[in-house]
């Protein structure tokens, strides 16, 4: 595993997860508003939003330690006209400073849903940049044959699909699990009435308690949510499965280079990674599927089925994107 390389290996995987799950996110506010209530929706997918943010400033912090001294960073900004690096940072720390903001916005209901939806996109969008100025990073980097390649495009923006998927679904169905489980005397009727603070506080201990009817149709949004994210994450994770061959295939017929980039490809820690990635992705999502159909009555198979699926695809991301770093031979000097 390429060791030196750690913190753009946590930083590139955990920002491009953050920003897929935000606009996976964004798809289910949006298609389920158009069946459900804007209290349904917001009741599931709200939770998820505070779990972008630690994991981005995580990954941003982890990323400055490439740096040597972080007070580099500073100087990186200055250059956001010609530097790809530079608009990385300024689109990264754009994402997160927004994304907070709409989270902040969204639970506490401040201002006008259209606001709200004004600050989505812009925050969408942030993060849609910051994934292309990290793909543009190494795309444009012509003296390095296994960076400078479509696959870059593949491997980043997959990373951020598959990841967000699974992330969005695994963490809708641990909102409704940590629901179930909650006892009957800590429970209160769902109000958005209120001071913020009493507002912030109900939603951090989440007591909040829906109707039958409100309840139903959560626990309804949650299983076909779950179910068209793993299909995407099923699909993306087979893209990427028959992707890579075909890149392999075409870096090792490039010369000398090639072929020592290659290299990498053929080791068994490669085969683990794959490996990860299938059994993740594809076993478990498709066994994912299969129980979300039960809703609430499998909930706890089906809980873990999401949470390993995650897990193990976050964790062969992590090694493709290690083998991305190692597969670094510039041509010439």
């Amino acid at each position: 595993m390429a060791v030196d390389e750690l913190p753009m290996i946590l930083f590139t995987v955990i920002s491009q997860m953050c920003v897929g799950a935000f606009v996976v996110l964004g798809l289910v506010q949006t298609v389920g508003g158009m069946k459900y209530s804007r209290r349904v929706v917001d009741r599931l997918a709200d939770p998820a939003l505070f779990a972008l943010g630690p994991a981005l400033v995580a990954g941003l912090i982890a990323s400055m330690f490439h740096m040597n001294d972080v007070t580099h960073t500073f100087n990186v900004i200055r250059h956001w006209q010609s530097s790809w690096l530079s608009r990385e940072i300024i689109f990264g720390v754009g994402f997160a400073g927004l994304g907070f903001l709409f989270a902040v916005l969204q639970v506490l209901k401040i201002g006008s849903e259209a606001l709200r939806r004004v600050v989505a996109v812009a925050t969408a969008l942030f993060g849609v940049g910051l994934v292309v100025s990290q793909v543009m990073i190494y795309y444009s980097l012509v003296t390095v044959p296994a960076w400078s390649s479509w696959a870059t495009w593949v491997q980043f923006f997959g990373t951020a699909l598959l990841l967000g998927a699974l992330a969005v679904g695994t963490a809708f169905v641990l909102v409704i699990a940590r629901r179930q489980n909650r006892p009957a005397s800590s429970q209160v009727e769902a109000t958005n009435e209120g001071s913020y603070g009493q507002r912030l506080k109900d939603f951090f201990a989440d007591r909040q308690v829906d109707d039958p009817q409100t309840g139903a149709q959560v626990a309804e949004l949650m299983v076909g949510s779950v179910r068209a994210c793993v299909v995407g994450a099923v699909l993306v994770a087979g893209a990427l499965l028959v992707a890579m061959p075909v890149y392999v295939s075409g870096l090792a017929g490039s010369g000398e280079v090639g072929l020592l980039s290659v290299a990498h490809y053929g080791t068994g820690f490669a085969v683990v990674r794959f490996g990860l990635l299938a059994l993740g992705a594809l076993l478990l999502g498709v066994m994912a599927f299969y129980f979300a159909g039960f809703g609430t009555k499998k909930l706890r198979v089906l809980g873990f089925l999401m949470v390993g699926s995650f897990v193990l695809v976050f964790i062969g991301e992590l090694m493709g994107r290690s083998l991305f770093y190692e597969a670094m031979v510039r041509v010439g000097v």
